[in-house]
């Protein structure tokens, strides 16, 4: 579309807005596939046994990972029901979804709109859709399976972002975090940075062994911000191309809300999926022991009130509620159905998947 002529006030197609007819007419071809791609992900769970539920969008809790922000409102009593409450637009359904496992639902799935505060970038949206599933007796490598079949069942055998493409017919890399370390950082062994007993990273032994590595870090950082500096910088960019890859048994302080490896303590049940250089995924064999959750809930929170100037919340007791009547064994996984939708119809930017694409500027 050319520029519009001196005096038009037809927008210029870098700026035009989504509703604009020519606008939504780029975008249609990929908004089809996605359609598409609706149906057939609800076509492949129901197949194999799950039940699509909706869970509530508006809760109390929106989540307990620490580095996520989230979109804060108030209820206030209109008709006489309840009290003026704090209430947040959840950023995952997982914590909802695990009290219908504690409840006997079985095998569900859920295509969920969630939001994050801040996050907007060509691979990142504030308000996006996650497909979330879980299925109680289902192990990590069981999900890995059913998650390499979803992609074969739903995507082209080759899928490309940013110019890196993927062959989805080659067997997934299954890669633990401390062979990515050993393999992509010089020999590094992340595990021994960690205190098997507590769970906790030792900082200063991650310094050290980075430099012994030829990989310094910057001065200053703790554990954690050193553990992603080196993932972000060194593993991240080189899985994921050209064959799919699950970056398996995460060091313990990273577990979240999954089980520590009981043949390692160092290490957490968790995987994360790498397709075409983008993150895709983020599973877990679901912690499932009250106590160890309170424990790492407590310490959330008190990691989210130390960073200055964030408003947060408390820990989620009616979620261990559920965990103290009894979940069963399971596995979980989040799944960006935005970026799946991406990778399916060739899309190079999130927006270009969406009806109608956020717009932060007039």
């Amino acid at each position: 579309m050319p520029n519009p002529t001196p005096g038009s006030t037809r927008p210029t197609p870098r700026r035009m807005r989504p509703w604009h007819p020519e606008s939504l007419a780029a975008r249609l071809p990929f908004l089809r596939r996605r359609a598409r791609l609706v149906a057939e992900t609800r076509a492949f769970f129901t197949a194999r046994g799950y039940q699509e539920v909706e869970t509530p969008a508006l809760v109390p809790v929106p989540g307990m990972e620490v580095h996520l922000r989230a979109f804060r409102t108030l209820y206030r009593p209109h008709l006489g029901a309840g009290r003026e409450a704090t209430l947040w637009l959840r950023t995952s359904p997982e914590l909802a979804l695990k009290r219908l496992l504690v409840a006997g639902a079985g095998k569900v799935f859920e295509l969920a709109r969630v939001w994050r505060n801040g996050e907007l970038s060509p691979r990142h949206g504030p308000e996006f859709t996650m497909l979330e599933w879980y299925a109680p007796g289902l192990t990590l490598d069981g999900l890995m399976e059913e998650t390499e079949l979803l992609l074969r069942s739903l995507c082209p055998r080759l899928v490309a972002h940013e110019g890196v493409t993927t062959d989805l017919a080659l067997p997934f890399q299954r890669l633990t975090m401390a062979e990515a370390f050993r393999v992509h950082c010089n020999g590094l062994d992340i595990l021994a940075t960690v205190d098997p007993e507590t769970a906790e990273g030792d900082a200063a032994a991650l310094h050290r062994a980075a430099a012994s590595a030829g990989l310094p870090l910057p001065a200053g950082l703790g554990w954690e911000d050193a553990f992603f500096h080196l993932v972000l910088t060194h593993i991240e960019p080189r899985i994921g191309r050209e064959r799919a890859t699950f970056l398996t048994h995460w060091p313990a302080p990273q577990a979240a809300l999954a089980r520590r490896d009981p043949t390692d303590p160092r290490a957490a049940l968790r995987f994360e999926l790498f397709v075409a250089g983008l993150e895709l995924a983020n599973a877990f064999d679901e912690l499932t022991d009250p106590a160890e959750q309170r424990l790492r809930f407590t310490r959330d929170v008190e990691a989210r009130k130390r960073e200055a100037g964030e408003e947060g919340w408390e820990v989620d007791e009616d979620f261990l509620a559920a965990l103290d009547h009894g979940m069963p064994a399971a596995a979980g996984i989040a799944l960006g159905f935005d970026r799946l939708a991406m990778l399916a119809s060739g899309a190079p930017r999130i927006e270009d998947v969406l009806w109608l694409p956020l717009q932060m500027s007039p």
